[in-house]
């Protein structure tokens, strides 16, 4: 039997109607899709390797989705960088600063739950204040003592599972010095803004006294990437450099002074504000940020589309509402440094 995700499945759909009333399910109808998928999945794939890993992903991503759920009203910050720096070294400490001016804030702190600038991470923030997102390695990769005990520790065996948990609860992420796990998180982080894979978030790499990681790492892409066409000028605008901890909490911070979030309404940007603004404000973003729009529409206010139903926290914010071009998302990161200077 062919199955189909409209109700044309006939007794089948019965019996999954039965199955999430037995077990009083939340809505339904999406739930009633998960279990269409893997009921076509078992009759597509007849190898188990393949199912095996759908399996583990649904169980991962479920059990994320737990973990972070009590915690949805607080504002996160994911911080990377390497397992192998010290405690004694001098970016270790600065870690421990930045994680505990976070937390002082109100911010939790996620890492990836090992040693090195993880712990120092963990360990400013303090476990109450921190998730530590681990990973099952050959060479076994322990949790940090800071969140050893706590219950917000996720351990995973995929990668991409991770790197979901990593960047779907984060509001911001910092990027202290580290290896190729490091840079491949910098690079797929910058990747995700700058196609709009990711909601815009302040990026903020933090670096040593001596300026010798992520200056470096600029200039590279300076004289390279940027020489020979690969990057836009604009792309520099998707993230700041900065050897002061405190500057780069007070970076965060600003970035949701006004601006709240925001979400593709089909082709429409909807952005979500802590206040609404004045009309003279909304003009001025206008005439400043034309290039952003797609020609001949305008940016207004108002409120929640139906379909935002789905966030109900967040349906009594003030919008503004543009057709944006899916573009310039370096200069849409300095349209909401404008928004947050009203």
């Amino acid at each position: 039997m062919e199955l189909r995700f409209n109700r044309s499945n006939g007794p089948i759909d019965d019996l999954i109607d039965e199955l999430m009333a037995r077990v009083d399910v939340h809505h339904p109808p999406l739930v009633r899709e998960m279990i269409l998928s893997a009921l076509k999945a078992g009759q597509d794939i007849d190898y188990p390797a393949d199912l095996k890993l759908m399996r583990t992903t649904m169980k991962e991503m479920r059990y994320t989705t737990k973990i972070f759920a009590p915690y949805r009203q607080r504002r996160k910050v994911t911080i990377f960088g390497s397992a192998r720096t010290e405690a004694s070294d001098p970016i270790y400490q600065k870690c421990v600063t930045f994680s505990r001016m976070l937390a002082e804030r109100g911010y939790m702190a996620i890492t990836g739950g090992g040693g090195g600038i993880m712990q120092a991470g963990n360990e400013g923030a303090g476990a109450n204040n921190s998730f530590a997102v681990n990973i099952r390695l050959p060479f076994e990769q322990e949790t940090n003592p800071v969140m050893s005990q706590d219950d917000k520790v996720l351990t995973y065996k995929y990668f991409f599972n991770r790197k979901v948990a990593f960047l779907k609860e984060a509001h911001a992420v910092a990027l202290f010095p580290g290896g190729f796990g490091t840079l491949d998180e910098a690079m797929e982080t910058l990747t995700l803004i700058q196609t709009g894979k990711n909601p815009p978030i302040p990026l903020v790499l933090i670096d040593d006294d001596e300026g010798g990681y992520w200056e470096i790492w600029f200039d590279f892409m300076k004289k390279t990437l940027l020489k020979k066409g690969l990057i836009s000028g604009e792309d520099f605008g998707l993230f700041t450099i900065t050897r002061d901890p405190q500057e780069a909490v007070a970076l965060i911070d600003e970035f949701y002074q006004v601006y709240h979030s925001s979400r593709f309404v089909g082709e429409t940007l909807v952005i979500r504000l802590n206040r609404p603004i004045l009309p003279e404000q909304v003009e001025i973003l206008e005439n400043e940020f034309r290039q952003i729009l797609v020609e001949g529409t305008h940016i207004t206010q108002d409120g929640a589309f139906p379909v935002e139903r789905d966030q109900p926290d967040l349906l009594d914010l003030p919008r503004l509402i543009l057709k944006f071009n899916r573009r310039n998302f370096g200069l849409l990161m300095a349209f909401i440094r404008r928004i947050n200077s009203f």
